[in-house]
């Protein structure tokens, strides 16, 4: 370990910065950032430092530095552009045992300073030893977007809380216990979702369940949309929760790719659904939540597409409601945006289409008695799901309401995968081309003028 990785606490405290350039002023801006009183020295000022001096955030000497000026500092950066100054600077501060940082050379410094994900009061610092601060940044931008900005507020909620875990464990290792359990359990989710009233009512019900030696586990039920396919098209929510789900009740659209993220050691329930045979009726799935959940489960009901587009979330969810089985919903990239973007089709066009209206392929009864006339309206695309056993009664019905027989047509099988395939026509002719092909379901429609955009657009296939 080439560092001794620290956080220190200069809050109050007088930091010095030698310099008045654009790097200065992005030391000056953290040195601020953690509560200190910082002074700058330099023959001039950048704008951003010198608005900072006018507005007395910041005290400001012009000139040249002096040893009168390092002494008694909590810290010193040298951050001017003369190699010469700056090394003087690290040979007093050394000398001293003042900490010293010297942009750009490590070697002369008796500190660095990281790349910061700033979640406060989480933080982590990330470094290369100054061997490379582009890769620091790098790794700083995956983790940004891997911690969401809610652990900042779970921090705060267990910062809230140390002196009642105190007052409730007399040990170490029993508080230590106990926020291992409670930083697994469903505070985290509720602090995700923005639920943070509720976070602290359930922690504050943790802590009295503990003095009464009673504890008892709530489970919820997380809908999770799995999008149109593609792994990489998840939402950071949907993947966390994949995670540390004990129990995925998943269906036939979700991908193996998709379903190999979820923990390891989870339980796995199928309820795949198709045309005429469903492996479990949508009935008993609702039941079937609802009781895992009240058995204090993280149950996750995976659903291809998104949960609220012909996904059946609603009822879904309303069953958990009247069985007040807590849960959340997490959107996801539906199918028809999926399968449109990697067909190159776009489902508006400012030239073709004004207007996107999506459709199921068959009703609740089986039936396919649809609002036709306002389906079959000019600049206008339709998105049909679940519609490729009933093509052919989409295609007549659509023209017998005034759609012109040579309008474009798509079917987009197992869109945004590697095995996606487009199969391009007018609607006079592709129930025919269907019966031709081997196209099967899974596969969205599109109907309107902005197919014939495809050939053009379609960047997935090159």
């Amino acid at each position: 370990m080439d560092f001794l990785p620290i956080f220190l606490n200069i809050r109050e405290r007088p930091c010095l910065v030698i310099g008045g350039g654009n790097v200065a002023e992005r030391k000056v801006s953290l040195l601020l950032d953690a509560g200190a009183r910082v002074t700058v020295i330099s023959t001039e000022l950048c704008d951003n430092l010198k608005e900072l001096q006018e507005q007395n955030i910041i005290e400001y000497r012009q000139g040249e530095y002096t040893e009168d000026d390092l002494s008694g500092k909590a810290l010193v950066i040298a951050a001017t552009d003369n190699h010469a100054v700056n090394e003087s600077i690290s040979s007093w501060a050394n000398q001293h045992n003042v900490p010293v940082n010297v942009v750009d050379n490590p070697d002369l410094g008796s500190f660095i300073m990281p790349s910061i994900i700033d979640r406060s009061p989480v933080q982590i610092a990330i470094s290369t030893g100054g061997s490379s601060p582009v890769l620091a940044r790098t790794l700083r931008s995956k983790l940004e977007s891997m911690i969401p900005s809610a652990y900042g507020r779970l921090g705060e909620l267990m910062e809230e809380n140390r002196e009642m875990a105190k007052q409730v464990f007399s040990s170490v290792d029993e508080r230590r216990y106990f926020w291992e359990r409670i930083l697994s359990g469903p505070v985290v989710e509720m602090v995700m979702a923005g639920q943070d009233a509720r976070a602290r009512e359930y922690l504050s019900q943790e802590f009295k369940d503990a003095q009464n030696k009673q504890h008892h586990d709530v489970g919820e039920v997380y809908l999770v949309g799995a999008g149109p396919g593609d792994p990489d098209l998840l939402t950071f929510r949907a993947l966390r929760l994949m995670q540390q789900a004990d129990v995925v009740v998943y269906d036939r659209l979700v991908s193996k790719q998709i379903l190999d993220l979820v923990r390891r050691d989870a339980d796995r329930i199928y309820v795949g659904k198709e045309r005429s045979n469903h492996a479990v009726p949508q009935e008993d799935i609702n039941h079937l939540l609802a009781r895992l959940g009240k058995e204090g489960k993280k149950v996750c009901r995976l659903k291809g597409g998104d949960p609220f587009i012909f996904g059946r979330g609603g009822e879904e969810i309303d069953t958990l409601m009247q069985q007040e089985v807590p849960f959340q919903v997490v959107p996801a990239v539906t199918a028809a945006s999926g399968a449109a973007s990697y067909a190159g089709i776009p489902l508006t066009h400012r030239d073709y289409s004004q207007s996107v209206v999506f459709a199921t392929g068959h009703l609740k009864d089986g039936s396919m008695n649809l609002n036709w006339d306002g389906l079959a309206q000019p600049n206008q695309t339709i998105v049909f799901y679940m519609g490729l056993q009933g093509l052919d009664v989409i295609c007549r019905e659509l023209i017998a309401h005034g759609m012109p027989s040579d309008t474009p047509i798509a079917l987009v099988q197992k869109a945004t995968t590697p095995e996606q395939k487009v199969v391009t026509g007018v609607l006079e002719s592709m129930p025919q081309a269907v019966k031709d092909s081997d196209i099967k379901p899974p596969t969205l429609i599109i109907v309107g003028k902005v197919v014939t955009l495809h050939e053009r657009l379609n960047w997935f296939q090159h």
